[in-house]
């Protein structure tokens, strides 16, 4: 199976050589590489270039704004990654970050999962986060849900869902609209992979309410929201999200958004949800 990875990197030269030696390794060898360098004041693109005789690598550049705003900035020089690839020379499509170091073995386990069926639309594994001299599986997300640093998917999935959607929640509903057109969604258990960056840490403050856009946006409804915003506070140790996460709800609500899905897989998602918070208090759930 033929792999195509984009890497969108904005200042990321502490951490790129460190992906791209673990790419270089890889039992399964990718067929395409494309870094986007983002707006890079650093050695960024330097040292991408410098893997160029090492791997299938092309090295592109765009401009974005210098905020990072979850799911904007990131999404969109994705897309301008994208538009230098002819997805249909490929069988699975990557979006990873620029801080993730991989087993040698990651690439060759994806493809063997892929293979295990043709209705399997993503595969990943799973991030790590270094705590205390240990690496501990990263505590954002259930242990089903694929995190944005390491996506792949079937190019098929990939073109049904629509791509990727350059906004806060784009890496929830990927996933969400690949259950709705009936793909599996894989995650590897024991597949680590070290994130060498936390989760958010280059977030600007001004997108503390824009989680709770993404649950309008993706039509969870006020008590789903409350549910899932309250978790999220609570693994995080910080309950000011709760505040933030329902604010930004009521924002988006207040200024009639546009959502990301249809009502109907918008139905879907919110079933999907609530079957998945049943589970977990042993309760029977319905078809």
């Amino acid at each position: 199976m033929e792999i195509a990875i984009i890497i969108p990197a904005h200042n990321e030269e502490q951490f790129i050589k460190l992906t791209l030696d673990s790419l270089v390794k890889q039992s399964h060898k990718p067929a395409k590489i494309i870094i986007v360098d983002d707006n890079s004041t650093d050695r960024t693109r330097e040292i991408a270039l410098s893997y160029s005789e090492k791997l299938p690598l092309q090295v592109v550049s765009t401009t974005s704004k210098a905020v990072n705003i979850p799911g904007s900035k990131v999404i969109q020089a994705f897309h301008f990654g994208l538009s230098h690839l002819n997805i249909e020379d490929y069988d699975i499509i990557c979006k990873f970050d620029a801080d993730l170091i991989f087993p040698e073995n990651y690439l060759e386990i994806l493809v063997s999962r892929f293979r295990e069926s043709e209705t399997i639309g993503m595969v990943a594994g799973h991030c790590t986060i270094e705590k205390n001299g240990t690496w501990e599986v990263e505590n954002q997300n259930n242990p089903d849900h694929i995190r944005g640093a390491l996506k792949a998917y079937q190019k098929d999935c990939f073109k049904q869902i629509g791509g990727l959607k350059a906004s806060i929640g784009w890496d929830t509903i990927d996933e969400m609209l690949a259950r709705f057109y009936g793909w599996q969604v894989i995650t590897v258990p024991d597949l680590h992979v070290k994130h060498l960056k936390p989760t958010g840490a280059a977030y600007n403050s001004k997108s503390k309410y824009l989680q709770g856009e993404a649950f309008f946006k993706m039509r969870y409804g006020w008590w789903l929201t409350f549910i899932t915003a309250a978790k999220m506070a609570w693994n995080k140790k910080q309950m000011q999200l709760l505040y933030n996460y329902l604010r930004g709800y009521q924002i988006a609500k207040s200024k009639n958004l546009v959502p990301l899905v249809t009502e109907e897989q918008g139905l879907f998602i919110r079933k999907y949800r609530w079957n998945g918070i049943k589970s977990k208090l042993g309760l029977k759930t319905r078809n």
